[in-house]
């Protein structure tokens, strides 16, 4: 338990900063070039296909004034870029361009840069801040992408064990596959209304907009998710119909009908592509092996963990304790799933790493270790499962009196298969535990910006540009004086100098989490100048607070003055202050 609940803290904690996935590689024009002539286009090349947003691009000119834009496209024949053409006449001056756009593993990403026509301003202009991606959305639509994984790996999983294993009681199998069903498509109808805010950044009250809506049900994310649901729809209706099947079978058939096999393997293939079509194999390097080899690495997953859950139901709940055939059919499937695991996770290793110092050196690489060390203790746990597998199997089994005689069998033989059975429900039981662990490892690997583009990306000679410069961060504690009136308030101010300024704030309650309050103040004053209080006036957007729109018409050592109010009578004034430059 120590064990699982240190890794589960390593990968949450290091989840964070690693949610970067597709890399800007090239812009045109150049970030912080001055052209002569303005340019008709402005394009970005990333290191993987990119889908465009009604939003992608953003340009504010000289005058801060936001500058009319073509639609967004890609660049002929080129899904790895976002182009958007320019009005004529562009002034002299810097212009700042905002982008955002979604990567081929469905995750939207985003960033800003400059270029300037002529000459450069004297003040570039600022941007309205907009969040990367908002905390409510993003913990909700993170939360329907483990569930989607773990149920995905519980329905496959006790599926190919009760088909391929042959358990003479199925009965306990069926809440397993219910539960996994159900959850798989709670979990892909939360996701399918969540992406169009997730890929926006905003609350998740804009899902009710129809236009955002659909659009991303027509972009590669949304199709797999609704192709998702229809192959769960169809899954139902053919379970219904084999449960009407074995109504009419010999009630002694042991194998499953080659038909049933088929269309079951088909299914779960099916299943798994909507998986690969919306991830890091649907793109870059080696696109048709590294999809095959991601179908086939999910499968093998769930057919070895999801076979896990289905053994333990089997030995705790069965009506009778299940043969030493069903427990040596289930190993041998472990064990080809197990080395399907090990051939596509090396290459998928190769694919994403690119060299050996990025085990190390990248975000990507250390989530991959971290994952390679829960599979060496999984596999150890198997290893274990598979001894006492195969000594019941090899227990000698339980001797019959001779026809005509009342001579009671010996006690032993009993004794040692209930033992090893015993034992193997403990091994089996904490080779589960462990791979929860993987499962979880593996979905935030899914989300990791591979580490051969991420050297890519850093190798470029325009390389990305994550943000504003100038950008300024506060963490601003409070205490109201009542027992829950304590937290913090994050402050994020972009770009933090003259001119317009967007600002957000998230409210973090005394155990750390998000909290609401009902009013967030935050003024700003320029002593020296005279000038103030200019109030920010924060509005709440469902989770955060935020403006897009405080104006400092002036460089110098501003204070800010922050009230938080946490009931009707409760509230208190912080202030800090900020250096705001030209």
């Amino acid at each position: 338990m120590l064990l699982a609940a240190a890794l589960v803290a390593l990968l949450l904690g290091g989840a964070a900063p690693a949610l970067a996935h597709s890399a800007l590689r090239d812009t045109d024009p150049a970030d912080q070039s001055v052209v002569d002539t303005p340019p008709r286009h402005i394009t970005l090349t990333f290191t993987e296909s990119v889908g465009l947003l009604e939003d992608s691009f953003r340009v504010y000119g000289p005058d801060n004034r936001r500058v009319p834009l073509g639609e967004p496209r890609h660049a002929p024949g080129a899904s790895d870029t976002a182009r958007t053409a320019l009005p004529d006449g562009l002034a002299d001056g810097t212009y700042t361009v905002a982008w955002r756009v979604v990567s081929a593993d469905s995750h939207p990403v985003s960033g800003a840069f400059t270029f300037s026509v002529g000459r450069p301003s004297p003040t570039p202009p600022a941007v309205p801040a907009t969040a990367d991606e908002h905390p409510v959305t993003a913990s909700l639509y993170d939360t329907g992408r483990h569930l989607a994984y773990v149920a995905a790996a519980l329905l496959i999983g006790t599926a190919a064990f009760a088909a391929l294993c042959r358990p003479p009681d199925t009965a306990p199998l069926r809440p397993a596959l219910l539960t996994g069903w159900w959850t798989l498509l709670t979990a892909t109808v939360v996701l399918l209304v969540l992406r169009a805010p997730y890929e926006a950044g905003t609350a998740p009250g804009t899902a009710l907009d129809a236009s955002a809506a659909a659009r991303t049900l027509t972009g590669r994310p949304g199709l797999a998710l609704l192709a998702r649901l229809a192959l769960l729809l169809l899954a139902a209706a053919a379970f219904l119909l084999l449960r009407r099947s074995r109504r009419h079978r010999a009630p002694h058939a042991d194998r499953t009908p080659p038909a049933h096999l088929a269309a079951g393997a088909a299914l779960s293939v099916a299943l798994a592509l909507t998986w690969a079509a919306a991830e890091h194999a649907s793109a870059g390097l080696q696109v048709p092996p590294a999809m095959t080899s991601s179908v086939l690495h999910l499968l093998a997953m769930a057919c070895w963990l999801g076979g896990l859950t289905a053994l333990l139901l089997t030995l705790y709940r069965a009506r009778t304790p299940p043969p030493p055939a069903t427990v040596t059919r289930f190993s041998r499937l472990a064990f080809l799933s197990v080395t399907v695991l090990v051939v596509t996770g090396v290459y998928q290793s190769w694919r994403g790493l690119g060299s050996w110092n990025a085990l190390t050196d990248s975000s990507y690489g250390r989530v991959l270790t971290l994952k390679l060390l829960a599979t060496a203790l999984l596999l150890s746990a198997a290893a274990l499962s598979r001894h006492w597998t195969t000594a019941l199997a090899t227990a000698p089994a339980e001797p019959h009196p001779p026809t005509g005689t009342t001579t009671p069998p010996a006690p032993l033989p009993t004794a040692a298969v209930d033992g090893h059975r015993r034992a193997l429900r403990r091994s089996v039981l904490a080779e589960a535990a462990v791979a929860v662990v993987v499962l979880l490892i593996t979905t935030v690997l899914t989300g990791t910006l591979p580490a051969r583009a991420e050297s890519e990306a850093a190798e470029s000679p325009r390389p990305q540009v994550a943000g504003l410069p100038g950008a300024s961060a506060f963490t601003i504690p409070f205490d109201v004086g009542t027992p829950d009136g304590r937290g913090t308030v994050q402050i994020t101010m972009d770009p933090g100098r003259v001119g317009e300024n967007g600002v957000q704030a998230v409210v973090f309650g005394p155990d750390g989490g998000l909290t609401a309050v009902p009013e967030l103040r935050l003024t700003f004053t320029l002593a020296a100048e005279d000038i103030g209080p200019l109030d920010a006036q924060l509005t709440d957007r469902g989770g955060y607070w935020a403006t897009n729109d405080l104006n400092l018409p002036l460089a110098g050592t501003w204070t800010m003055r922050l009230t938080v109010r946490t009931s009707a009578l409760d509230q208190v004034t912080e202030t800090r202050e900020t250096r705001i430059t030209r």
